[in-house]
This record gives C-alpha cells, sequence and structure tokens, in this order.
C-alpha cells in the first residue's frame, strides 16, 4: 500500500463513518495527509485527520481518532493502529511493507506517482516571454498532467526558435498579448508565472544543463547562470546536483547489466539475512566512471573526492539496512511531491527530492552485487530491487522536468 493509496484508505473511512452517522462533518477534507511518524510516534505512517475533525465534528480528537481506528483495523493490508498524543493515528502495514513498495514503483515503472487527482480540471497556464517563464510553464504542465489535470498554456509572445529547439519547450504556445501593452495578462484563474528571470542567455548549457538550472532554484531565487557557478551545470563531479542524480540512475541500470551478468534479477523482499545483522559494504576501491564510457562497478564504499555528499561514513562500512530505510521513506514520499509540485506550480520541489533520492541511493549501491565468491542471495537480489525502484523513481522525475535520464555516463 502506497502512500497515496493509504491517504484515500483513511478518507474512505473518514465517508463511511459519515455515511454510517458515527461522524457529523459538514465538509470533509478533499485528502489526508500521511508521512512518517514524527517524535512519540510509530508504526510506518501517521496521520492527524481526527485533530483536523475534531472541531467541526464538534467531538474531542482522541475519541474521532479510536473511531477511525476501529473502522482502520478491519482493512486489508494494516496490522495495526495506534492512538498516540493528542489524537495522531499511527499506522503500521502488514508484512513486508517495503518490499510492497519496491513491486508497486517496479509495476508503475516511471508513471509512479501518476494520479487521476486533478482528472476532469483544466488549469490555465500563462508565462511572461521569457526562456525561464517558458521552461517553468513547460515542467508545470508535464506535472499537472502527471496528476490528471489538462493545462492550457499561452505566453506573452510565441516561444523563440532557440527555447524550442534547444530547451524543449512546445512550438506550440500560443501568444497572448493585449494591444499596446507588450505583456500578457494570462487567461484563467492562475496568476501569470513570472520567476526572477535567467541573468544571461540559458541555451549555451544544452537542453537538460540549462533545464535544471532554471528549475533547480525556487522561481523567486535567482538561477546562476552566466556567473561564476554557471560552469557547475556541466560539471561531471559531485558537486553538481544534476549529475548526482544522473549518475544515481546510470549507477542501478549498470548494477541491472552486471546483475544478469551474475545470473540473477531483482526480487522485492528482505534486505538482510536472516540472523546475520545488517550487511554491510567492505571493499577496495571506489565505484567510479571510466573516462567517457559506460559505468563499470568495482567493489567497495562509495567515495567523494573529499567536497561532495556521496560518501559512506568515512572510517567505517556502509550500514545497508540503516541506509535503506531513508531511502525507502522518500520513494513512499514520491507521490505526495508530485502532489505538492503540481499544487504550488513549484517543479523546485521535484528537483530537490530527485537530489534527496539520489544521495540516499548512493551508500546502498556498494552492496547490491555480491562481494568476492559471495554467491547472490535473496538480499542481494531484494536491494537490486530497490535500486532499481530508485532509479525508476529519478528517471521518470527527470522525465516531467523534461530532462534525459542516460543509462549509461
Amino acid at each position: 500500500m502506497t502512500p497515496v493509496e493509504l491517504s484515500r484508505t483513511v478518507l474512505h473511512a473518514v465517508r463511511r463513518a459519515v455515511d454510517e452517522g458515527e461522524l457529523a462533518v459538514a465538509v470533509l477534507p478533499e485528502r489526508v495527509v500521511v508521512a512518517p511518524p514524527g517524535p512519540g510516534g510509530c508504526g510506518d505512517y501517521a496521520t492527524n485527520v481526527a485533530l483536523q475533525l475534531a472541531r467541526p465534528a464538534g467531538q474531542p480528537a482522541p475519541a474521532l481518532a479510536e473511531l477511525l481506528r476501529t473502522r482502520l483495523l478491519r482493512t486489508d493490508g494494516i496490522s495495526d493502529v495506534v492512538v498516540t498524543g493528542p489524537g495522531f493515528l499511527n499506522i503500521s502495514l502488514d508484512g513486508d511493507a517495503d518490499g510492497r513498495l519496491v513491486r508497486d514503483i517496479l509495476r508503475a515503472g516511471p508513471r509512479y506517482g501518476h494520479s487521476d487527482t486533478l482528472a476532469g480540471q483544466t488549469v490555465e497556464l500563462h508565462a511572461a516571454h521569457d526562456a525561464r517563464a517558458v521552461v517553468l510553464m513547460d515542467a508545470v504542465a508535464r506535472v499537472l498532467r502527471s496528476q490528471g489535470a489538462r493545462p492550457r498554456l499561452t505566453c506573452a509572445g510565441p516561444p523563440e526558435d532557440a527555447w524550442v529547439r534547444i530547451l524543449g519547450v512546445p512550438s506550440d504556445i500560443p501568444s497572448d498579448i493585449p494591444a499596446g501593452t507588450g505583456t500578457g495578462t494570462g487567461t484563467g484563474t492562475d496568476a501569470p508565472l513570472r520567476p526572477v528571470p535567467a541573468p544571461a542567455d540559458p541555451t549555451p548549457l544544452g537542453r537538460d544543463a540549462a533545464r535544471w538550472a532554471l528549475l533547480l532554484p525556487a522561481p523567486h531565487d535567482r538561477p546562476h547562470i552566466g556567473d561564476s557557478r554557471s560552469e557547475q551545470h556541466l560539471a561531471q563531479r559531485e558537486t553538481n546536483p544534476l549529475f548526482r542524480v544522473r549518475y544515481a540512475h546510470a549507477r542501478t541500470r549498470a548494477l541491472l547489466r552486471n546483475a544478469a551478468d551474475l545470473g540473477f534479477t531483482p526480487e522485492p523482499g528482505p534486505l538482510t539475512r536472516d540472523g546475520d545483522g545488517p550487511l554491510t559494504s567492505e571493499g577496495d576501491g571506489p565505484l567510479t566512471p571510466e573516462g567517457d564510457g559506460p559505468l563499470t562497478l568495482e567493489p567497495g564504499p562509495l567515495s567523494s573526492d573529499g567536497d561532495g555528499p556521496l560518501t559512506s561514513d568515512g572510517d567505517g562500512p556502509v550500514t545497508v539496512d540503516g541506509e535503506a530505510q531513508g531511502l525507502i521513506q522518500l520513494l513512499a514520499d514520491h507521490p505526495r511531491v508530485l502532489a505538492a509540485t503540481a499544487a504550488h506550480r513549484a517543479p523546485d520541489r521535484l528537483a530537490r527530492h530527485l537530489v534527496a533520492v539520489a544521495d540516499a541511493l548512493a551508500p546502498l549501491l556498494p552492496s547490491v552485487l555480491p562481494l568476492g565468491d559471495e554467491k547472490p542471495s535473496a538480499a542481494h537480489r531484494a536491494r537490486l530491487a530497490l535500486a532499481e525502484a530508485a532509479g525508476t523513481v529519478l528517471a521518470g522525475g527527470l522525465s516531467l522536468l523534461g530532462i534525459d535520464a542516460p543509462e549509461h555516463l
């Protein structure tokens, strides 16, 4: 059960309680937020829906939480529900929740996190006649479509040829220029998209680096283009966030190829051997790309050149189960990030999320393949499946930003 599915399950429990007269609320929430439990919580996910409903229902939050707890315990896939604090519902999922999440991601492929939440809604988007505004509008439209919406794009002037050829924006965006003003006003309920313009022409960076440079900063922040930090967007090293994201994706594809050569395939399941404790990676050297060719894999901890975040703890091995949990939480959060990106018209949220996924994936990668004479085990297959799921999320997210996810770097 993914977080989106769990959110719908909790909302369904609320609606059933209203329909059957156990709960009286005039206006139901459109959605229920579920997230990893905070301090004092337990289980896999927690929600504050009982606290949200307490005042309109005229009931104490703990009583509402207990009512919903009883209903949720009857739901397939939920093993336990605990009420904590002033009325938080802490939900534990049945059995191998992590394995189910990985299976859900692999089943959905790059469309993981897509939904029909905004199905039937037409969203008007209007951009200033500026490269960054048009790229931002294009990325927002892609994410809106992933949530079921039908975006309608207009621009204060036709897109320039270089924006279409190099930046990959649609060539058929209609222009909307009120007579005598020279600026667009927009035709829908959304305010015109007017991010801080790029201080220089982004096209020399090429499509992928330019779009990343324009989309990673929040719209109100100035992108680093044309200044001393502009070249970092092209740097093939760990100080470049786009490189880290694309490199992590390429590494997952290389692992799948190498695993096939060793005769095993990904299979979601427990990440550690029963009874042996956490599995660790203790190798002789880093995993590195050789020149300009495809990635080659060598056993050993992933290390950086001293100034990037792709590192193990430095002095000790990488603990697989601890590192994996952070990655699994980020993967589970991907549908929520897409929904928030669409709601706030903020592709920077998705870009930062992809960086977090790549950085959380890096410490796990050295332990995916068997080392030395070690035979592939169920744990290796499970870690390979988790790495593939992470790569799938990275590829799908980059695609929504209009950026390529190469299989080789």
